[in-house]
C-alpha cells in the first residue's frame, strides 16, 4: 500500500470534515437573533431579567441596559423579578426571535403597570448616513416632538409608550431638543454628534418632573462582532470564536491516529 497516497487522502478528508464543520458553525451562528434589555421603568426597583428559566440580567437598576445578547431563532419565555426575588415575577412574556434580526425589549411604565416594550432594530445604514429614533417611555409627560432647536421637527406626535421608526440623516452635530407640540422644550439635546454608521435610540425616561433622555447606540449590522455576547449574567462577556479552529485541531488530531494504525497494521 502507498502509505504517502493513504495519507494524503486522510488530510484530505479530514479538512473536508473541519470545512463541512465551519460551515455547520455559520448555518448555526446564521440561527441566531439579537436582544438588548432595558430598565425603564422609573418606579421599579433593581431587577433580575430570566430567559428560558436562565438568569441573563441581575441587579439592573433603572436606566441599565445590556448589549446585545445572542439567542437562537424561535420563542422565549422572558421574566423580570425585582433582584433577588424570584417568588412573583413583575413581567412574564414570550418573545419571538427572529434569526438575523435585532431587538430593544424593555421594561416600562410605573411598576403597577409594568409591561415589556419590544422593539425590532433595523441596523441596515447606508454609508454616509446615522439612523436615529426615538422613543417615548415616560409615563405621565404629554406627547412630545423630536426635532431641530428653533427648527422642524424630525419626530412629532410620540406618546407613552411609542418608539419611532428609523430616520436615516446624514452624520454630522445636531443641536436637538425634546419639545412639546405647543413648542416647550423638554430636554436639550444641543450638540449632538452623530457618528456615521451609528444607529442612536433616543428614549425620554423618568417621570415629568425629571424627565431625561438616555440614549442607546449600536453600530450598522455588518459591523457587529461576528460572535455577540451570549446570553448570561450582565451579558458584557467578550467572547471568542475559538470552535473553529479547535474542530479543525480535533480533527487534524483524529486523522494522525487513524493513519498511525493503519500505517503500524500495513507494517505488521
Amino acid at each position: 500500500m502507498d502509505l504517502k497516497k493513504l495519507f494524503t487522502s486522510l488530510l484530505a478528508a479530514v479538512m473536508m470534515l473541519a470545512l463541512m464543520g465551519g460551515a455547520a458553525l455559520a448555518d448555526d451562528h446564521k440561527g441566531e437573533g439579537w436582544v438588548r434589555v432595558l430598565h425603564a421603568s422609573p418606579d421599579a426597583p433593581a431587577v433580575d431579567v430570566y430567559v428560558n428559566g436562565e438568569a441573563v440580567v441581575e441587579g439592573a437598576d433603572f436606566k441599565a441596559y445590556t448589549d446585545y445578547l445572542a439567542l437562537p431563532a424561535g420563542e422565549h419565555e422572558v421574566e423580570i423579578y425585582p433582584a433577588g426575588d424570584q417568588e412573583t415575577a413583575v413581567i412574564s412574556e414570550t418573545l419571538t426571535v427572529e434569526a438575523g434580526s435585532y431587538y430593544t425589549a424593555s421594561a416600562i411604565n410605573f411598576l403597577d403597570s409594568i409591561e415589556l416594550n419590544v422593539t425590532q432594530d433595523d441596523l441596515m445604514i447606508e454609508e454616509g448616513m446615522v439612523k436615529v429614533r426615538a422613543g417615548h417611555f415616560s409615563p405621565d409627560a404629554p406627547t412630545v416632538d423630536v426635532g431641530l432647536v428653533g427648527g422642524d421637527a424630525v419626530f412629532s406626535g410620540a406618546s407613552f409608550p411609542a418608539v419611532t421608526d428609523f430616520a436615516e440623516l446624514p452624520a454630522d452635530t445636531y443641536d436637538l431638543e425634546v419639545r412639546t407640540p405647543e413648542g416647550d422644550q423638554v430636554i436639550d439635546l444641543s450638540g449632538t454628534a452623530l457618528e456615521e454608521g451609528m444607529a442612536y435610540s433616543v428614549y425620554a425616561v423618568n417621570t415629568l418632573d425629571s424627565i431625561e433622555a438616555l440614549v442607546l447606540t449600536a453600530p450598522a449590522s455588518e459591523a457587529m462582532p461576528s460572535k455577540m455576547p451570549e446570553a448570561g449574567f450582565g451579558g458584557a462577556a467578550e467572547q471568542t470564536n475559538s470552535v473553529l479552529p479547535y474542530a479543525m485541531t480535533l480533527a487534524l488530531l483524529s486523522g494522525v491516529i487513524a493513519f498511525a494504525v493503519l500505517r503500524k497494521r500495513v507494517l505488521n
